[in-house]
C-alpha cells in the first residue's frame, strides 16, 4: 500500500506544493501559507468568531439602548445632583449611538449624514465631570478612558502626542477596532491647555496652542494611525488605523477664571434700566454664571475658534452646596460612608456616624472649596487614627463618630501647620 503523502490540515495542500510543511502530534500539519493568513488575521485583533459575532452584538446594542430618561435614572444612583448637565449629556450620548447604529441599519436611507456632537463640561473642581461621563461609559458597555490634557505637547516634542488619547482607547477596547471606533474619551484638564490670550502666540506654544491643534483632527473625525502599544512612531513600527468620526469626545475643566470673562461680557453695554442682565461681582454661585457661557467666551478665555467650534455642547455645573455634599457623602450607591463601613465591617468593626458629625464633615469640606473630593481627604484624618489601631476597636466591635471626634481632628490637624 503506497503511504500517503503529508498535506496541510487547514487548506488541504501537498507538501509538494508549499515550501514549508510543519507536523505536529498525531501528524496534523500546517503550511506557511496558512501560518501567514493567521499571523495577518490575529494581528488585525479580532478573529473569525469576533468578526461574526459582531453584526448580532450591534443589533443587540441597537434594540437595547436606554433612552436619555433610563440613562439620566442610572446616573442619579451614583452622582448627586447636576440635573442639567445630566440631561444634557444623556440626551447627547443617546443621540450619539442612536446616530451610530442607525448607519448600519437599513431601516433609515443613508441619504442624510449625521454629524456627531462632542461635550464640553465647565464646572468647579470636584462638582463630578469625570464621574458623570465614566458612570455613563459603564454603564452602556463601551470602551472608555481618561486622557489628560497638561501632559499633551506637539508632535515632536517631550511628552505625550494627540495621538496617545487613542491609543489608549484601543487598549481598553482590548485591541479590537471597531470596539475603539465606538467608545468615548474624556479629555480632563481642557483649560489647562487654553492660550494666554486670544490673539494668536508670537511664539511657538507646544503645550497649549500647539495641542489645541492636534485635537481639531481627532475631534472632528480622521483616520489616525496609532502604534498599538504606545510610544513615538518608528517606520518599522507596525501601526493600526482608527477613524474617529465615530467616537465621542468629552471634554472637561474647571475654567477658573472664565466666571469673570462671563461677567464681563455680560455686564458690558446693556447694564442700564430695568431690563437690564447684570451679573453681581459678589455673586457667591459661580454655576450660574457659568450657565450663561457663550463660545465667545471660551475663546477669551483662550480656547481656538476650531476647537470650540467642534465642542457644539456646552454644560455648565453648579457648585456644590452643603445640602449636596451632604447627599453625596451618604445616598449614592458608592457613598463614602457605605466604603468606609464597608473597610472597618472587613475587621468586624460596625461603623456609625451622627447626624452633627456629617454637618461637621460636610462644613469643614465647603471651607477647603475642594468639591466632593474634600469629603474623602477630611474622612481620612477622621478615621485614620481608628484604622492604624484597628485591633484595639475590633474588640470592642463598634465604633460611633460624633461631632466632637470630628472637631477635635480638625484642631489636631490645624495645630500641625
Amino acid at each position: 500500500m503506497k503511504k500517503k503523502s503529508p498535506f496541510c490540515n487547514f487548506c488541504g495542500a501537498a507538501i509538494e506544493e508549499v515550501e514549508r510543511l510543519l507536523t505536529g502530534p498525531e501528524n496534523v500539519a500546517i503550511c506557511n501559507k496558512c501560518i501567514q493568513a493567521c499571523y495577518k488575521l490575529i494581528s488585525s485583533g479580532k478573529s473569525e468568531k469576533s468578526a461574526a459575532a459582531e453584526p448580532a452584538q450591534t443589533e443587540q446594542t441597537e434594540a437595547y439602548l436606554p433612552s436619555p430618561s433610563e440613562l439620566k435614572k442610572h446616573l442619579d444612583k451614583f452622582v448627586i445632583g447636576q440635573d442639567n448637565a445630566k440631561i444634557a449629556l444623556c440626551v447627547a450620548v443617546y443621540n450619539h449611538y442612536k446616530r451610530l447604529y442607525s448607519g448600519n441599519s437599513k431601516k433609515f436611507s443613508n441619504d442624510v449624514e449625521i454629524d456627531k456632537s462632542n461635550v464640553l463640561f465647565v464646572g468647579p473642581t470636584g462638582s463630578g465631570k469625570t464621574l458623570l461621563a465614566q458612570t455613563l461609559a459603564r454603564f452602556l458597555q463601551v470602551p472608555f478612558t481618561i486622557a489628560d490634557a497638561t501632559v499633551l505637547t506637539e508632535v515632536g516634542y517631550v511628552g505625550e502626542d494627540v495621538d496617545s488619547i487613542l491609543v489608549r482607547l484601543y487598549q481598553a477596547a482590548e485591541y479590537n477596532v471597531q470596539a475603539t471606533e465606538r467608545g468615548i474619551v474624556f479629555v480632563d484638564e481642557i483649560d489647562k491647555i487654553a492660550r494666554k490670550s486670544a490673539n494668536p502666540s508670537i511664539t511657538r506654544d507646544v503645550s497649549g496652542e500647539g495641542v489645541q491643534q492636534g485635537l481639531l483632527k481627532i475631534l472632528e473625525g480622521t483616520i489616525a494611525a496609532i502604534p498599538p502599544k504606545g510610544g513615538r512612531k518608528h517606520p518599522e513600527q507596525l501601526l493600526v488605523h482608527i477613524n474617529t468620526r465615530n467616537i465621542l469626545f468629552i471634554c472637561g475643566g474647571a475654567f477658573e477664571t472664565l466666571d469673570k470673562v462671563i461677567s464681563k461680557r455680560v455686564n458690558s453695554g446693556g447694564g442700564m434700566g430695568f431690563g437690564a442682565d447684570v451679573v453681581s461681582k459678589n455673586e457667591s454661585k459661580i454655576g450660574e454664571i457659568l450657565s450663561k457661557c457663550e463660545p465667545e467666551d471660551l475663546i477669551s478665555f483662550g480656547l481656538l475658534p476650531e476647537l470650540v467650534g467642534r465642542l457644539p455642547v456646552i454644560v455648565s455645573l453648579n457648585e456644590l452646596d452643603e445640602a449636596a455634599l451632604l447627599s453625596i457623602l451618604t445616598e449614592p450607591q458608592n457613598s463614602l460612608v457605605k466604603q468606609y463601613t464597608k473597610l472597618f465591617a472587613m475587621d468586624g468593626i460596625e461603623l456609625s456616624f451622627t447626624k452633627d458629625a456629617f454637618d461637621a464633615i460636610v462644613k469643614k469640606t465647603v471651607e477647603q472649596k475642594t468639591g466632593a473630593r474634600g469629603l474623602r481627604s477630611v474622612l481620612e484624618k477622621i478615621l485614620m487614627p481608628y484604622m492604624f489601631e484597628v485591633s484595639k476597636y475590633r474588640e470592642q466591635a463598634v465604633l460611633k463618630i460624633d461631632s466632637k471626634i470630628v472637631h477635635a481632628a480638625i484642631e489636631k490637624e490645624k495645630s500641625k501647620r
